[in-house]
């Protein structure tokens, strides 16, 4: 029940307001997210690398409804690419990009001008880009918007959420030679029109989800903290290659699991940046009763 109130409360700009100007959330956002800035995120991925595991970052912010904004997007990427090519960072690192701050709500082909600097840039450096997937309204546009990065960037990546009933269908188009999919279970509030609603019906989709990626010729991602759905996975791969796929989970979730993975397995943390954190943290603390405990019990020991 709370789930649905935490997810419609992401996008409330007065609970923004309300949650963002409590002094004692600082803390609690900093065990999801690497740091309001480049370079307190560049600390949590030396350490993540030095670690054993590899990293995609996000630079966080959503909805844009102004091109200047969106420019200020493109540029924060351009930032991290040369910050990760001068430390040495860049090879195997990879950037998720949400179309939404690049100005995909605006008119014309804004966020996909945007996503071509991106990704030539990150290119020149040796990383690659993954497409983030938002709300169910977005997902057309995301999905043309890769097809046309695809033609000059072959490698980038899109997220697909296993909790939209229409996935199964677009995986026909995912899973090719080369096509790097991040397979999530969702993260948004949606209508049961559109997507699975109970738990149940989720994890079976992905599953269905997870067989074809397994099945198909491209590089499967599998972005779950399930230790249900990753030995289930772990046993679809049997008979592929350990570099043909990877496993994915969040900074600050897991991290024990994340080093054991690591240990035989393609392991990468997704790893968010930036002040504008409210709806990123919001979602987090919808998706597991143990993260909104967590948050609540910040206010209850200080």
């Amino acid at each position: 029940m709370l789930s649905p109130l935490l997810l419609a409360a992401a996008r409330s700009g007065r609970m923004r307001d309300v949650i963002t100007s409590v002094p004692l959330t600082r803390g609690v956002v900093d065990r999801f997210v690497a740091g309001d800035d480049l370079d307190a995120a560049l600390e949590g991925v030396r350490e993540l690398r030095d670690g054993g595991l590899e990293v995609t970052l996000d630079h966080l912010g959503e909805d844009t409804r102004e091109p200047a904004q969106a420019r200020a997007t493109r540029d924060a990427y351009l930032r991290l690419f040369a910050a990760f090519e001068e430390q040495g960072l860049a090879g195997g690192s990879d950037a998720s990009v949400k179309l939404s701050a690049l100005g995909q709500a605006l008119p014309g082909d804004l966020a996909l001008d945007h996503a071509r600097e991106i990704c030539s840039a990150a290119g020149r450096v040796g990383m690659t880009v993954t497409l983030d997937m938002e709300d169910h309204t977005t997902v057309d546009s995301t999905l043309e918007v890769l097809g046309k990065l695809r033609v000059d960037f072959p490698w980038v990546g899109v997220a697909v959420q296993a909790m939209l009933r229409r996935t199964e269908e677009d995986l026909r188009g995912l899973v090719g030679e080369g096509s790097r999919v991040r397979l999530v279970k969702g993260a948004y509030a949606e209508p049961a029109s559109v997507a699975f609603q109970s738990r149940h019906e989720v994890d079976r989709a992905y599953v269905r989800a997870l067989r074809r990626l397994m099945r198909g010729e491209g590089y499967p991602m599998v972005a779950s903290h399930d230790p249900r759905i990753i030995e289930i996975a772990l046993s679809l791969a049997a008979e592929r290659s350990p570099a043909s796929y990877e496993f994915q989970m969040l900074y600050g979730i897991r991290a024990a699991e994340q080093r054991r993975l690591a240990q035989a397995h393609q392991m990468r943390v997704y790893v968010p940046y930036g002040a504008d954190w409210y709806g990123y943290f919001m979602r987090r603390l919808a998706e597991r009763p143990a993260n909104l405990a967590f948050f609540l019990r910040s206010f209850v020991s200080r």
